[in-house]
């Protein structure tokens, strides 16, 4: 287990890529996770004078109502990240379900769900996820979650199906038949752990996307109304006009902290695929 650890340390050093999305990653958890106990103030409320400037009462002044915009920075980056990993888990396990039962079974059964899933693919998704997030009227935190994972998993179910199309012709499935192992267990047991960093691979591209997905519905007020985001912050300094009043310090931090995390994801995934891609591996 200690050689595996310090395997990973080398590899992550090794492809700088992986490292610095990891450093970024890694030091913006710690900022929300940290800072809601190093800084212990409510985001929603009003106790400072409003549209003050950065200060070190207010390390990021205060916005239009008088609450702290440090508070809600530490708070809404927590909150779009707990939305991000459940929609992505969501979004990745209906994935797998669907790809890895399309690629093994075939037939009928794999014509119809390329079917459900060239349509979803054809349908833009901040399109599809305007329509339905506008029709539904419980805007919570839930509701946000399940929209975004029911509408995401296209892309990653035929990218499983993919592998395990090509996968299930190779010599241990063979021998997992005639051992007698039901198909399911096949799947799960022997198929997916095969391909183990490419579902982390595509869970982290599903994670970036929901928390892009829950900024650009609540940026445009259809996000979850009782809870603090990055999505929501940016929504109220486009209500509030914040960048023709001038109130810099209300609208850079949640627009930096979105960039920093989209980025932070993007590197992840190059390095992974850096690492476990072959052709890439030669070329280095």
């Amino acid at each position: 287990m200690t050689e595996r650890i310090v395997n990973a340390g080398k590899l992550i050093v090794r492809y700088k890529k992986l490292l610095i999305g990891v450093t970024m990653l890694v030091a913006i958890i710690a900022f929300c996770t940290l800072g809601m106990l190093l800084y212990p103030i409510d985001p929603k409320a009003i106790i400072f004078r409003d549209l003050q400037p950065p200060s070190s009462t207010n390390p990021l002044g205060t916005d239009v109502f008088g609450r702290d915009v440090l508070a809600q920075l530490i708070h809404g980056t927590y909150n779009s990240f707990r939305i991000g990993i459940l929609a992505g888990l969501i979004a990745t396990l209906i994935g797998i379900v669907v790809g890895a039962a399309a690629g093994y079974f075939g037939g009928m059964l794999d014509d119809l769900l390329n079917l459900i899933t060239n349509t979803f693919l054809v349908i833009p998704t901040l399109a599809l996820l305007i329509v339905i997030a506008s029709y539904i009227r419980i805007r919570s935190e839930l509701m946000m979650v399940l929209i975004i994972g029911v509408t995401a998993w296209p892309w990653t179910a035929r990218a499983i199906r993919a592998q395990v199309y090509s996968l299930k012709t190779r010599e241990f499935v063979d021998l997992a038949k005639i051992s007698g192992l039901p198909k399911y267990e096949i799947i799960v047991f022997e198929i997916l752990p095969n391909m183990l960093s490419y579902i982390v691979m595509c869970f982290t591209l599903q994670m970036a996307g929901a928390i892009l997905s829950e900024a650009g519905l609540s940026a445009i007020g259809l996000g979850p109304t009782a809870l603090i985001t990055l999505g929501m912050m940016l929504r109220w300094t486009i209500v509030w006009e914040a960048p023709r009043i001038g109130t810099w310090w209300w609208f850079i931090p949640p627009g930096l902290i979105i960039t920093l995390i989209a980025v932070s994801f993007l590197l992840i995934n190059n390095g992974l695929d850096e690492i476990y891609n072959p052709r890439l591996r030669r070329m280095r």
